[in-house]
């Protein structure tokens, strides 16, 4: 131990003092092999030596895939120990997941793709991480908003880009990563990997000659089966034939154990698959999958058989409606001949021998057959998609059971009246006279059954059942008042009905309560009472607009149960939605659509405080609904006075996401993204002109208010519409005291100290920033719309240019800002209504004249300050920043063109600048693909548009070309397809 503290102790030294970090590579390596051969190593260092792991951090932001694979293959031998796991979770979640996820996303190099992935295999052992890495990924459950998922999944998109590659280990270590993560918890995970597509790509890999690859697929396919969404999206439609391929394939194998999870798999979608997607849409398919069970069921090893088997009895299920009529019909049958003296005993039995297969026996068998094998497997069947005239015959056989044993039928019904209610409910609200028919018979006889089992039975389950009954016979207002009086009966009893029967009581009502009159406070009371005694509203819950205008008609009922009963309604899954249609509840297949709130919002508008309520405490998905249904009922009711209900809501949901909230944890959590992203749009017009009101009556110094208002007024004109982003630059264009305000926060750039040594983005720095973004937002879109302008802001140029060259450490955020503000007023030659940028703007003073025709041509730039501002913009490149790069680029684009509308010498001057070609070649990375970044790509494009051959050669343009040739270019991101469309539309033209 001494020996290996030691060891470490160097190697700590050796990092603080390498000058490079390609100078740390040889430690890592040393350190990743140290924990490889010594178990206890890892320990140590996480104990003794924890400072070392910021070193890793900093090897993989380093652009170098050899020290990324080093890091990531120390990093995995770390989180392979439990000490690890404990002491490395915090960093984790704060610091190496993010950037973990964008090093596996971006490797090129086998050896960085290898180690990535063994260090993912090892943190998905642990639920914890997977939990983190799926929560950085997730959207939403059973979104089917794809755009938004792909934002939002780095990881299955990841994966799924491993999937795509021809090697069949990376693919094998993809899938085993799929599979890793579904086994901890399918229904929550799944859904992300659906809808990135991998099931399609784990099908296509199926065609694979390895045999370790074809089982990872299997397992993760099987355990996508487990979510509905599997099928909804038809994976399986255009995934079936590849499968019965594969088990083509793999019968030729020695391999039992692939046999068994290929037959495994299959058999799951055969009896997963939903009854209104047709799984064989193609009729050889059909005839080959046959072949294949044929040929695994004639098998010599028996495990194999056996499942092939399984496979051939779910391939077979379509047939179950026939034989319950056969069932039928026997059950039928043995009734009919207990009547018979004929038939009680056999006639083929020779004399004075005992007879074993009499009709007892037979009807004994009958019962016994229909109780452990068929009533099980049509209950399953019909629960997941119910078939009407399946389901007639099924209630019809259950109802002559009653009488095939006579003396079994009190014990038999005890068993039925603990089976699927929510089964026969959904039969009986069916609209199929026949099977309300069937329904009704057979409940009519289970309840009499069971009430002459014993005095002590409850008669409440009767009356309800009889209650459910009269549906079928009675008006809709005698059942709603028999409804209401069976619910009174129940309470003044003290019973408290099944769930069961409530929820179709509660549904009847619903349905029944526009033909009657109100309920009255008494019956309210009753109902609230016996929904209080239940664990859980869901127990009770149809999804369906009538039961909700029900809840939310009723202020008694609203008040209590109004947010549980919404919250249930936009958390309803589209995995619900088939039983639910199926059951006859009259919903469409829109059941999730805003459009059947609207109406009930209308009618009740203080309903949208509980929504608000929903936005800030419900989960993402359900906070996304609400969001959208409060859009549309905005635009689609502004003459609805809710500007005063709305008001003091918004601002307390903006106060608490904006303010109490610290910058970086808003960064990184997905549902305040969520909701700032659609607040401006639902309420632009109820708080923008109240927010622009309250900034203007404010100091610049009130940053912790001023800050989250100003952007809230930025998200505001660009989260919306056109029409609203027209109404929103009007509403702030006549702002008199904003744009005063705006004018004091931009002249405090230059008026504060700056600080003496760089720092963190400061509150007042962060007040800056959204000023000059605000401001060059207003002076593009008031160009746009072409809108009157009611007050002016006048800013000294030189102090603005000053900003950014003389920067005296200025955060890179302020700095972007400025230069959005200055390419906006490049790209309107200094012409707006709503900004004079010139020299000496105080009221009353006389701007210089030129001294030259050259000085006149770039007016109001002078020769010196443009030279200035390019020296300035080049030294920022320097920098490698991303987002400063950005900004840089952009800046010299819009620069380079004003001058050359002004004065094409000075801009070709300024375009072929020989430090150019040092910047260009400084941006590069070293990688094989450094030329094809958007970056990059646009300086090129620009000198080449400007005829700078200095900067330029013919070799650069074939070395963009080369890299080009070996990626795949519909994945390029798209700011980088952009800028090659644009270098090549550039080159084109040379």
């Amino acid at each position: 131990e001494q020996y290996l503290c030691c060891i470490l102790d160097e190697s700590q030294k050796e990092l603080c003092k390498a000058t490079t970090m390609r100078g740390s590579l040889p430690t890592f390596t040393l350190l990743g092999k140290l924990a490889d051969a010594i178990p206890s190593f890892a320990d140590i260092l996480l104990v003794e030596h924890s400072n070392l792991v910021d070193h890793l951090l900093m090897g993989l932001t380093y652009p170098n895939e050899g020290i990324k694979a080093a890091v990531c293959y120390l990093y995995g031998k770390l989180y392979s120990s439990p000490v690890g796991i404990e002491r490395l979770s915090a960093h984790f979640q704060e610091r190496l997941c993010g950037l973990f996820l964008n090093t596996l996303g971006h490797a090129q190099t086998k050896e960085l793709q290898v180690n990535c992935l063994g260090l993912l295999k090892e943190l998905l052992k642990c639920d914890h991480f997977v939990s983190i890495l799926m929560n950085d990924s997730k959207t939403g459950e059973e979104s089917e908003n794809p755009d938004f998922l792909e934002r939002e999944n780095p990881l299955p998109l990841v994966l799924k880009k491993l999937l795509l590659t021809r090697d069949e280990m990376l693919q094998a270590a993809s899938s085993h990563c799929v599979a890793a993560v579904l086994v901890h918890s399918p229904s929550r995970y799944a859904p992300a990997f659906i809808h990135a597509d991998v099931p399609e790509f784990l099908f296509e890999c199926l065609s694979c000659n390895s045999e370790i690859l074809i089982w990872s697929v299997y397992c993760c396919l099987l355990l996508l089966t487990e979510e509905h969404l599997f099928f909804s999206k038809c994976h399986t439609v255009y995934g079936i034939e590849s499968l019965v391929r594969s088990l083509q394939d793999v019968l030729q194998l020695n391999n039992v154990e692939l046999h068994k999870q290929g037959l495994q798999l299959f058999t799951e979608i055969l009896k997963r698959q939903p009854v209104e997607i047709k799984l064989f849409t193609n009729r050889g398919v059909c005839i080959e999958a046959i072949d294949v069970l044929m040929e695994m069921v004639n098998c010599p090893v028996l495990e194999v058989v056996v499942e092939a088997v399984r496979a051939v009895a779910a391939f077979l299920s379509e047939e179950d409606s026939s034989l319950l009529w056969y069932v039928l019909c026997v059950c039928r049958l043995a009734v009919e001949f207990q009547s018979d003296f004929m038939a009680q005993e056999n006639a083929f039995t020779a004399p004075n021998s005992e007879s074993k297969d009499t009709l007892n026996n037979f009807s004994e068998f009958l019962l016994r057959i229909c109780d452990s094998l068929c009533i099980p497997v049509v209950t399953k069947y019909l629960e997941r998609a119910v078939s009407p005239s399946m389901m007639e015959v099924f209630l019809s056989a259950l109802n002559t059971l009653f009488t095939v044993v006579p003396n079994m039928r009190k014990k038999f019904s005890k068993k039925l009246g603990m089976g699927p209610s929510s089964l026969y409910i959904s039969a009986l609200l069916h609209s199929n006279p026949a099977l309300n028919q069937a329904c009704s018979s057979f409940l009519c006889s289970l309840c009499l059954s069971l009430y002459s089992a014993t005095v002590k039975e409850r008669t409440s389950s009767q009356e309800g059942k009889c209650g459910e009954r009269d549906k079928l016979f009675v008006p809709d207002a005698e059942l709603f008042l028999a409804i209401r009086n069976f619910l009174l009966s129940a309470q003044d009893h003290g019973d408290c009905p099944p769930p069961y029967i409530l929820r179709a009581a509660l549904y009847l009502l619903a349905a029944c309560q526009d033909k009657d009159k109100a309920l009255d406070m008494r019956s309210l009371c009753a109902i609230r009472r016996i929904l209080d005694n239940l664990p859980d509203l869901s127990l009770v819950y149809v999804h369906c607009p009538l039961l909700l205008k029900f809840f939310l008609h009723y202020p008694e009922l609203m008040g209590r149960f109004g947010r549980q009963v919404l919250q249930l309604w936009f958390s309803w899954g589209d995995c619900k939605q088939p039983e639910t249609e199926e059951a006859g509840f009259g919903v469409s297949d829109q059941l999730n659509s805003v459009n059947l709130v609207l109406p009930i919002l209308k009618s009740n508008s203080s309903i949208l405080l509980i929504l608000l309520d929903l936005v800030c405490s419900s989960s993402v998905e359900v906070a996304w609904k609400v969001l959208m249904t409060l859009r549309t009922f905005l635009e689609r009711n502004e003459d609805v006075l809710v500007c005063d209900l709305l008001r003091s809501q918004f601002l307390q949901i903006l106060q608490q996401l904006l303010v109490e909230s610290s910058s970086a944890s808003l960064q990184g959590d997905l549902h305040c993204d969520l909701v700032l992203c659609y607040v401006g749009v639902c309420v632009m017009h109820v708080l923008l002109f109240p927010v622009s009101n309250l900034c203007g009556k404010c100091r610049p110094t009130d940053t912790d208010l001023l800050q989250p208002s100003l952007n809230f007024l930025y998200w505001s004109l660009h989260q919306t519409t056109p029409c609203s982003q027209q109404r929103a630059v009007a509403v702030l264009l006549s702002d008199v005291p904003l744009l005063e305000l705006l004018q004091k926060i931009l002249e405090c750039t230059w008026l504060r100290s700056p600080p003496s040594e760089p720092t963190y983005l400061s509150s007042e720095d962060a007040l800056l920033c959204s000023g000059w973004l605000l401001v060059a937002s207003l002076l593009l879109y008031q160009h746009r719309y072409n809108t009157e302008v009611h007050q002016t802001l006048s800013l000294d140029l030189t102090e603005v240019l000053n900003a950014v060259i003389f920067r005296k450490k200025k955060p890179i955020l302020l700095l972007v800002s400025i230069m959005q503000f200055l390419r906006a007023v490049l790209q309107q030659n200094f012409s707006s209504l709503l900004v004079i940028v010139g020299h000496n703007t105080a009221p009353g003073a006389t701007q210089p004249q030129p001294s030259s025709l050259q000085d006149a041509a770039l007016h109001p730039l002078a020769p010196h300050q443009v030279f200035s501002l390019v020296v300035s913009l080049q030294n920022l490149l320097v920098h490698k920043d991303l987002l400063l790069s950005q900004a840089v680029v952009a800046c010299l684009e819009t620069l380079v063109e004003y001058l050359y509308v002004k004065n094409q010498d000075v801009a070709l001057h300024v375009a072929s600048q020989p430090w150019h070609r040092f910047l260009l070649f400084t941006l590069l990375d070293g990688s094989q693909k450094s030329f094809l970044q958007p970056e990059v790509l646009r300086l090129m494009t620009l000198f080449l548009r400007y005829q700078s051959s200095n900067i330029i050669s013919q070799k650069e343009i074939s070395q963009v070309l080369q890299q080009a040739t070996e990626v795949n270019l519909a994945e390029l991101p798209e700011a980088t397809a952009r800028a090659f469309h644009l270098f090549l539309c550039q080159v084109r033209e040379q």
